[in-house]
């Protein structure tokens, strides 16, 4: 009984045993191909960390964001605001609030610790409106470059410092090439910005990647040469180079005045996002411009309140919970602006519910037709 006892005790202690598991992934591979694995750390050693890495697993790279200073833009854009380590175009008309959205996104970059520069190709940059919306002047960063090469020079200078966060060039048609303000008015310089624009594509993307800066580049718009066409008769100045490597493009569109009384005091703006790689396209933010201090905060968490049902109106009275918050959205805003902590508590409840609710997709087959078209 004894023998038989011991024989049983054996067995349990080789059930007991767990087999070894087995190597999978990455690691399995480099076992079998020794080659593989001393080229991989030959390209780390000679491109530096991160050069080369596998797709899955906890070396995959997150992308970062800077806030615009509209948490609705923010939500269009995929919660991030506008990606850093990528290229971002906004265009639309004049005085549609192009510049003001990216003096946002400056001061925002500067609250966290950061470094913005603006390239002021267009010689208009206005520090007073610039502080107004938040930007410290003091360590903000300012060129108005001669040419167009200048400009970019500069940029690829900064992006390859890894010191800066944002760089705003302001704006792509006054990006003028050498070769053309050396030349007389009048003469013919078909394809110079073009070709300046795709030779800096070239060379910024890889060094905006590894450098986490977020480059915004502000573009007007122009009529399309030749009449009638499929789609817009809207394009941008620069050629198709910006258009194929921007990560996101934002139409930004004046749809309205603001009003207290008779007096206008800011404008109501929509912004279209055409072009999303990081995050679904097509999506529409609104929110309040106001000529004193720019993107309003305070407006935009009182129209998400209410579409998230946060916020309650019973005719011309806003309230949140039990309380009455203001008589007109003018009062509400003013509110919020004095309660800093009821706004903060707003906001957080938003983002817990979702966030976004505008509409996903392209509002028409000729709006794909040109997202199509723009990456082809």
């Amino acid at each position: 009984m004894a023998a038989s006892s011991g024989k049983g005790t054996g067995a349990k202690k080789k059930q007991d045993k767990a087999p070894a598991e087995p190597v999978t992934g990455l690691e399995s591979i480099l076992k079998k191909e020794p080659a593989l694995k001393t080229t991989l750390q030959q390209i780390e050693k000679q491109f530096g960390e991160g050069s080369i890495m596998p797709l899955g697993g906890e070396t995959q790279l997150k992308i970062e964001g800077i806030s615009t200073g509209s948490l609705s833009l923010d939500l269009a854009l995929g919660g991030i605001g506008l990606p850093r380590g990528r290229i971002i175009e906004v265009f639309g008309p004049e005085s549609s609030g192009k510049t003001t959205i990216a003096l946002h996104v400056c001061a925002e970059a500067q609250k966290a610790g950061g470094i913005a520069a603006i390239i002021d190709a267009e010689h208009a940059f206005d520090p007073s409106w610039g502080k107004k919306l938040g930007v410290e002047l003091d360590t903000l960063l300012v060129s108005q470059p001669s040419s167009g090469e200048e400009a970019m020079q500069i940029t690829e200078m900064l992006v390859k410092s890894n010191a800066v966060d944002v760089v705003v060039i302001d704006s792509v048609a006054a990006l003028v090439p050498r070769q053309e303000l050396e030349g007389e008015i009048g003469d013919s310089h078909v394809g110079l910005q073009a070709r300046l624009m795709s030779q800096s594509m070239r060379k910024l993307t890889g060094a905006i990647a590894r450098s986490k800066t977020a480059v915004i580049f502000i573009n007007q718009i122009r009529e399309k040469i030749g009449g009638m066409s499929y789609g817009s008769p809207e394009t941008t100045p620069g050629g198709r180079a910006l258009k194929f490597y921007a990560s996101v493009r934002v139409d930004v569109r004046r749809i309205g005045q603001l009003k207290d009384g008779e007096e206008v005091v800011g404008q109501r703006v929509k912004t279209k996002i055409v072009k999303n790689k990081v995050a679904p396209p097509f999506r529409i933010a609104e929110f309040d411009m106001m000529h004193t201090n720019g993107i309003s905060f305070e407006g935009d968490i009182i129209d998400l309140g209410i579409a998230h049902k946060i916020l309650s109106k019973s005719g011309a009275w806003f309230k949140y919970g039990e309380t009455y918050i203001g008589q007109g959205k003018e009062k509400a805003r003013n509110y919020l602006m004095e309660n800093k902590e009821v706004a903060k508590e707003i906001r957080q409840a938003i983002v817990a519910a979702g966030g976004y609710t505008g509409p996903e997709g392209p509002s028409s087959p000729e709006e794909a037709a040109e997202a199509v078209e723009a990456d082809s």
